[in-house]
């Protein structure tokens, strides 16, 4: 996806003085210890250490103790890789977050508030394609993003649209046992869902236990901020989270979030979903990578 294009080259002086050799003892001496929550790393995150192929980066995030993957470009992958990557994931009790609902990037280019059927269709058709996918890679919970605004039309009646065009999308998903998260978004002012508490109100009317908030610290810091509150008002329609420090989206620490507060907030309140490592890395290079590592240990250190 084009907004996943994300990664920054950042000085070494974003891991302070720790070097490379203390950054890499303090990361394998915690390689087996679980961490507090279900933190999902992608493809790429780990490459400098295990390789390009996706199933090595996998084997390597698990002995560092990360017990779950997201993959947004789930649904062009092979059905062959979608299914070896699944195996890989049950042989190593290893969870699947979120992949994207998408054809040809569908939700830049389309969108539900139009109305419009031929949307209606896509998003019946894409859904259908993404159960197959799911059973091939064991996931749950899709990704979903109704669209941008039409300016032709009244907002309510847009709402009015999105809402329809969804319930067509979850009573596919229902029956799967798949749940649709709606992602409100910051990247472009145009698209139509953009707060915590819009979303809220389009899955409250849906209705479906198959449609839920993706809620995307990054995003929402940069909508709305008051992250705490405003994730408590939405609490009981959040579906899946993800993480992404604020300003550069990369890893916690490196912006202005207090993610420390925020994962003991989210534990304490008994999430047992996943947290999509949704962000590039700070530092290229394995130093980026080990520093990720110890980013994660730091801010997941709050029992």
């Amino acid at each position: 996806m084009e907004r996943r294009g994300f990664i920054r080259n950042t000085s070494l002086a974003g891991i302070g003085f720790l070097s490379a050799q203390s950054l890499r003892s303090q990361s394998n001496i915690n390689a087996a210890k679980p961490f507090n929550l279900s933190y999902a790393f992608h493809d790429g995150m780990f490459a400098n250490h295990a390789g390009k192929d996706f199933i090595d980066q996998i084997k390597f995030a698990h002995g560092q103790g990360f017990n779950a993957i997201e993959d947004n470009g789930m649904m062009s992958r092979t059905p062959e890789m979608q299914a070896k990557i699944g195996d890989a994931l049950e042989k190593l009790g290893m969870r699947m977050g979120v992949f994207v609902v998408t054809s040809e990037n569908w939700h830049w280019k389309m969108s539900l508030t139009t109305g419009k059927q031929e949307f209606k269709d896509l998003i019946v058709k894409d859904c259908h394609k993404a159960v197959e996918v799911a059973k091939r890679c064991h996931a749950k919970w899709v990704t979903v993003v109704p669209g941008n605004y039409d300016r032709s039309l009244p907002y309510d009646l847009q709402m009015a649209n999105v809402i329809e065009g969804l319930r067509l999308g979850t009573e596919i998903l229902e029956k799967a046992g798949l749940v649709m998260v709606l992602e409100p978004l910051s990247d472009n002012p145009d698209l139509f869902l953009r707060y915590s508490t819009q979303t809220y109100m389009v899955c409250k009317a849906v209705n479906s236990t198959s449609c839920k908030i993706l809620f995307d610290m990054y995003h929402m810091q940069r909508n709305e901020g008051n992250i705490i509150a405003n994730m408590d008002k939405c609490w009981s329609e959040i579906g899946y989270m993800q993480i992404g420090d604020n300003p550069g989206r990369n890893e916690p620490t490196t912006g202005e979030m207090n993610y420390k507060n925020i994962f003991k907030h989210i534990h304490n309140k008994g999430f047992k979903g996943i947290l999509g490592m949704e962000h590039g890395n700070a530092v290229k290079g394995k130093e980026g990578e080990l520093a990720l590592i110890k980013a994660y240990r730091d801010s997941d250190d709050f029992l």
